[in-house]
């Protein structure tokens, strides 16, 4: 196969702490009336207060909506649209969670070319450039400052839903690990599980055949020499720093190391693309209301068995980088070795071990795997063909714990 890479990325990506200073200056070089979007918790901070005035300094309006709700509602959409509209907007700030920045970008949309969020869902329905945004992560999970897609919980249809297009990613990220010091150790584990999904569904995603109008046809274009790259950089970083920062949230280097894998995630699944885990956990998300990172590492155990005949030299790859195993071991020794593995990071940090330590019904794990397997921007990414009895196999072993069923699928 010839060597193929794609990457789609902001114009510029700033990283380390105390770069969150550079805010100001870099949003005002796109326009004077700036519109914030964050949530109640960081709106009270004393961040956003500082970041106010010190773009007022520079001769900005600046306006703070600070009601996004979590998993982002269309109904919250439409209340910060309704905010933004009389405001006009000339660049949009999304701080805070992934929530915050798909608040930034799906009003980016709208502010720019009308409709409602439905009018945008799924892959290549944007028109073309919105109002320039700016991402500020305050947590390192999402790397929604990177991607180019905003998801949804449309509460009309029951589901979540994105919007997928190169329009969306910002224009600028603005990383700065001493945002993330005052996260909590669950907010910590479920954002770090979060982002090692994100790496490690990238780099084991379908490779497609490379073709000339390959990225003109999806917007996520499966594994590639470039995503690969950042999916393990983010692996390696998130790998050594997730357990320490969940035990010491002031350790800094720690933080740093997170929010560079959780960047690296975003880099690599932004152009690559993830895959069941994440077609399962919109239904359990919706069905449980628990955390998406919480559903996606629960998830990610069972997937990699599922998926481990088509993956064994890509899961060796990884554990040998990591060092575990005997580095001269088998391929699919190491593969094994390497699920295990994840499985008691996500134990060390409290990720809930099964669907039904997440709180799903157990008569919901038929509607689990057929509301799965309809998700085909995910579901066409996955290594390993997928189909409905497919579904309902990973589904039942994610629900009774039973990851060794997977092994005679």
């Amino acid at each position: 196969m010839s060597l193929f890479g794609a990457m789609r990325l902001p114009r510029s990506v700033l990283f380390g702490s105390g770069q969150r200073q550079a805010l100001p200056a870099v949003a005002r070089q796109f326009g004077r009336r700036v519109l914030i979007c964050t949530d109640p918790r960081l709106g009270a901070d004393r961040e956003i207060e500082t970041l106010i005035a010190d773009l007022e300094r520079l001769g900005a309006v600046a306006l703070a909506y600070d009601r996004t709700l979590p998993d982002l509602p269309t109904e919250s959409i439409v209340d910060c649209l309704r905010t933004a509209m009389p405001f006009m907007p000339e660049v949009i700030i999304g701080m805070g969670g992934g929530s915050c920045m798909d608040m930034a970008k799906a009003v980016a949309v709208l502010v720019t070319h009308g409709g409602e969020p439905s009018t945008y869902y799924g892959e290549y329905k944007v028109p073309g450039p919105v109002t320039p945004l700016i991402a500020v992560p305050t947590t390192s999970g999402t790397g929604s400052e990177v991607t180019p897609v905003a998801v949804i919980s449309d509460t009309a249809r029951g589901t979540k839903i994105g919007i997928a297009s190169p329009h969306l990613i910002p224009q600028v990220a603005v990383c700065d690990p001493e945002l993330t010091l005052t996260c909590p150790p669950a907010l910590t584990a479920c954002s770090g599980g979060d982002a090692l999904t994100h790496a490690i569904e990238s780099f084991t995603a379908l490779a497609r055949p490379a073709s000339h109008d390959l990225t003109l046809q999806h917007v996520f274009v499966g594994k590639n020499a470039l995503s690969d790259h950042f999916a393990l950089l983010a692996i390696s970083s998130i790998w050594k720093s997730l357990h320490r920062a969940y035990v010491n949230g002031k350790d800094l280097q720690a933080r740093e190391h997170l929010m560079m894998g959780a960047l690296a995630a975003g880099c690599a699944f932004g152009t690559a693309g993830t895959a069941a885990a994440h077609a399962i956990q919109y239904p359990v998300g919706n069905a449980t209301h628990t955390a998406h990172g919480d559903g996606v590492a629960s998830l990610l155990p069972y997937v990699m068995e599922f998926n481990r005949p088509a993956c064994i030299d890509s899961f060796a790859q990884i554990a040998r980088m990591l060092g575990l195993g005997d580095a001269s071991g088998s391929d699919d020794d190491l593969s094994r070795i390497l699920i295990e593995a994840v499985a008691g990071l996500f134990a060390s940090v409290g990720i809930p071990r099964t669907l039904k330590d997440l709180g799903l019904p157990a008569d919901k794990q038929q509607w689990t795997a057929e509301s799965a397997i309809a998700i085909q921007r995910l579901v066409k990414n996955n290594p390993r063909p997928l189909d409905l009895p497919a579904m309902q196999a990973i589904t039942a072993a994610a629900y009774s714990g039973d990851r060794a069923a997977l092994r005679h699928q």
